[in-house]
């Protein structure tokens, strides 16, 4: 679907044309499902599905805010991100017995208060996209690439999608494709080694003299 299509379909949508919405959740729901699941490691498929049915009714609810700056897939993988969020820190709670839990950069083992070995070594960006809670720990350094960038990682690494079909979605021949994805993460692994450094810095202080 290019970019005019889906122009038309969401406009369709907001009028309330249900045929659009089946049209629109049907092209999104497995590149949504597939972006959840690999957001933490310990998702399960139900969990996958109702955080990805918790997103598309979200988006439903809040389709006039979207403004169209980026395509539909990318602001909805957004919401599914905050939803799965949302998800992991209210089983955190419910574990530890209530309050909430924030998401540790530095991956500590919860028993041993010991630095796991992914978080003691600089990682590539498909490492570090593909190593569980993680993916929310280099949200930050996402949101600092840009939207450019941020769009065609996303449809990458969590959408799934190949190359050709990145193409259709952006709109661009695969080339292109290939040399912004390459580009976007040069700059994502220099941004993401300095949080990974920092965050070490901080957990493993060196001794006194």
């Amino acid at each position: 679907m290019d970019a005019s299509e889906e122009d038309d379909l969401i406009a369709r949508c907001r009028r309330g044309d249900l045929s659009a919405w089946d049209v629109l959740i049907r092209e999104n729901y497995g590149p949504t499902c597939r972006f959840v699941f690999q957001l933490a490691s310990d998702l399960t498929h139900e969990d996958t599905e109702d955080i990805a049915q918790e997103a598309f009714q979200s988006a439903i609810q809040r389709l006039r805010q979207f403004r169209g700056n980026s395509r539909f897939q990318t602001w909805l993988f957004r919401i599914a991100a905050n939803k799965a969020r949302d998800h992991l820190d209210r089983r955190n709670a419910l574990k530890r017995g209530g309050g909430r839990e924030d998401l540790s950069l530095d991956a500590e083992d919860p028993e041993t208060g010991l630095l796991s070995q992914k978080a003691t070594e600089d990682p590539t960006p498909p490492e570090v996209l593909s190593q569980g809670e993680d993916s929310f720990f280099i949200g930050e350094a996402l949101e600092a690439l840009g939207e450019t960038c941020r769009e065609i990682i996303q449809l990458r690494y969590f959408g799934d999608l190949s190359y050709e079909e990145i193409s259709r979605t952006l709109d661009v021949n695969v080339k292109t494709v290939s040399s912004r994805l390459s580009k976007c993460l040069d700059k994502l692994e220099t941004l993401t080694k300095l949080i990974f450094r920092k965050a070490n810095e901080v957990k493993t202080p060196s001794n006194p003299s």
